[in-house]
């Protein structure tokens, strides 16, 4: 009965380590079709201790990249024109942010014209180990919002960011 014990202990940490190192792993390329995610490749800490990340264009030319709020991993798409965060309500809900209707006072111009927004400020940000903190955010209804987006609150903080090579670069 002892060794039962000692290694179920044994199999219980192997299995939480491993689920730790594969939460820290970014998935390869399911396909090349428009709605498959490429990788996002984080340099190494430069000597000034910078760090970069480098995105590089999907299938259809947008930067797609996936990011970590309050530790739930979401998918974002890099948008210079967005002036905010914009995360659609199925994505903001499975972090616990669901706003009430009265929350949606304010209005925003999208691709898809004038839709009611709901304002809030997210803790903390992380993309590719680039963290901002206290990030201003919009809810958008999930029919305004396909994609979740990367705005210019989260951007603007960065040290840089630019489109170099075909690819965007993020640095902080």
């Amino acid at each position: 009965m002892r060794n039962i014990t000692i290694f179920a202990a044994i199999m219980i940490g192997l299995g939480t380590f491993m689920a730790q190192l594969a939460d820290k792993m970014v998935p390869a390329p399911a396909s090349a079709t428009p709605t498959a995610r490429l990788a996002a490749v984080a340099d190494a800490p430069s000597d000034a201790g910078l760090r970069t990340l480098s995105i590089p264009h999907d299938a259809r030319g947008h930067f797609a990249t996936e990011g970590r709020i309050d530790g739930q991993r979401i998918a974002f798409m890099v948008d210079t024109g967005a002036s905010v965060v914009a995360l659609n309500e199925s994505s903001a809900a499975r972090f616990g942010l669901r706003p009430s209707r009265n929350d949606y006072r304010a209005t925003v111009s999208t691709a898809n014209g004038t839709v009611k927004a709901a304002p809030t400020r997210l803790a903390m940000i992380d993309v590719g180990g680039l963290i901002v903190r206290d990030v201003d955010a919009m809810v958008l209804p999930d029919e305004a919002l396909s994609e979740n987006l990367l705005g210019l609150s989260f951007l603007s903080r960065l040290r840089r960011f630019e489109y170099a090579n075909g690819k965007m670069v993020l640095e902080q």
